[in-house]
């Protein structure tokens, strides 16, 4: 009996299309994280189970392809990259030059129910900023994740901040006990209608008047010069106060890298993750494809300390590429790929020379550096230009018992029909002029 094999839910077969598309995005953003002198690295696919319990507690094992390997270990697929490399830093780095900056581009899964831009097995790029608790250390990140955006074409986008600190401060001033409860409420704010995020509040012990300032909070959002004053207002504790004079030397940094045209406070924003200690910020780019915040990131000062560390300041971020590209291509933006070859060589017979010289002129011009292919399947010549023209292949080389004779070979044009003998040495020669190479 035979069985259908699917693929797993939640993940994708990417075709040759598609991998052009992406490949194309990771330049744009690996050349702007290597311009700004961060450096890749790649961890293991798989990780300690307890590396994420450490981070987010034992309740994370849902969320996680988590499994027993034949000698009883239990392991887990990687859900994100920032515990793995700050697990990397504890085994090796952390007597290193100062700061770190590394990259990656990678793949992550997590166990969740899969919907628009969100998968099982899902690809990000991110920086992680090792080494340096000051704000100088947030505006080079921040300018970053500004800067791989733009690099990709994308321009109606904003770059949203936050601040976990003054989020810990207003529930004290609520005074309420379950804090870190109270971030991820909000967090979730834009996926509960008003209603359910109220009744979701009152279960905090909020009455009417905590409630209203819930919702003024949530509302803060806009250009630094009219959030800030207001966040001057609302905030009166000393800590509080520090933490917006550090959001002004943010803003002042920003606008020193030229990206303050994208930059919006917004004091509702959380972030999904419990280790963020201070500034948070996320993308949004407008968009009709039910697609939220396309990346995000922040300062994370005790990640490192909970991973048995010495106490070490970081930040970071990464792009979500599934709900990045999907946003692109709605756009327009992403080149169509180039599949095709440049040249085609068919040898006119099943003869064993022709079809040497065919491989050794195809290889010719391969080592030019001009993308080519040669007849593989002993198909006649009409069928063989069939399949070059099918394909979009602008240029054919004809490799005939007559020519061959002669020392020639014979160059024709797919779109005009015209054909032209060549000297088989000059062949290379007359193709890249012809391709303008």
């Amino acid at each position: 009996m035979k069985v259908r094999l699917e693929k797993v839910k939640g993940t994708r077969d990417m075709l040759p299309e598609e991998m052009a598309k992406r490949r194309w995005v990771f330049e744009r953003i690996r050349e702007v994280f290597e311009r700004y002198n961060f450096h890749e690295v790649l961890t293991p696919t798989f990780e300690y189970t307890t590396l994420f319990q450490l981070r987010s507690g034992e309740e994370v094992v849902e969320q996680l392809y988590a499994f027993d390997d034949k000698g009883g270990r239990n392991l887990s697929l990687r859900p994100d990259m920032t515990s793995s490399v700050a697990r990397l830093y504890v085994n090796s780095f952390q007597n290193a030059a100062k700061p770190i900056k590394w990259y990656y581009i990678a793949n992550m899964f997590r166990y969740e129910e899969p919907q628009s831009g969100r998968f099982r097995e899902f690809w990000q790029a991110g920086v992680e900023l090792i080494g340096s608790d000051r704000v100088e250390a947030d505006a080079e990140v921040i300018a970053l994740f500004t800067e791989s955006y733009l690099a990709t074409g994308l321009e109606d986008f904003t770059v949203n901040i936050g601040d976990r600190v003054l989020l810990d401060e207003f529930a004290r001033m609520l005074g309420v006990t379950d804090d870190v409860g109270l971030m991820r409420l909000i967090d979730k704010k834009d996926k509960l209608s008003k209603e359910d995020f109220v009744g979701a509040l009152k279960e905090f012990g909020l009455g009417e008047d905590g409630i209203e300032k819930v919702l003024a909070l949530i509302e803060i959002r806009g250009k630094p010069d009219e959030v800030l004053p207001k966040a001057e207002e609302l905030f009166t504790s000393e800590k509080a106060k520090e933490e917006i004079k550090r959001l002004y030397e943010l803003v002042d940094l920003l606008d020193a890298y030229g990206v303050t045209d994208r930059i919006l406070i917004d004091l509702g924003i959380a972030r999904g993750f419990d280790y963020y200690t201070s500034v948070v910020f996320e993308a949004i780019a407008p968009n009709d494809l039910g697609i939220g915040s396309i990346g995000g990131g922040g300062r994370y000062d005790n990640l490192i300390e909970i991973f048995g560390g010495k106490p070490t300041p970081a930040t970071g971020f990464a792009i979500g590429i599934e709900r990045l590209i999907p946003i692109l291509e709605w756009k327009s933006l992403i080149p169509e790929p180039k599949l095709r070859a440049d040249v085609y060589v068919i040898p006119i017979g099943r003869e064993s020379a022709l079809r040497k010289t065919a491989v050794e002129i195809v290889s010719a011009i391969r080592r030019a550096g001009v993308k080519a292919d040669v007849e593989l399947t002993g198909r006649k010549l009409r069928k063989a230009l069939d399949y070059a023209g099918k394909l979009g292949i602008p240029y054919v080389v004809l490799v005939g018992r007559k020519d061959l004779q002669e020392g020639k070979v014979t160059v024709r044009d797919m779109e005009t029909g015209e054909q032209k003998a060549v000297e088989k040495e000059r062949v290379v020669e007359e193709l890249r002029r012809l391709l303008g190479s």
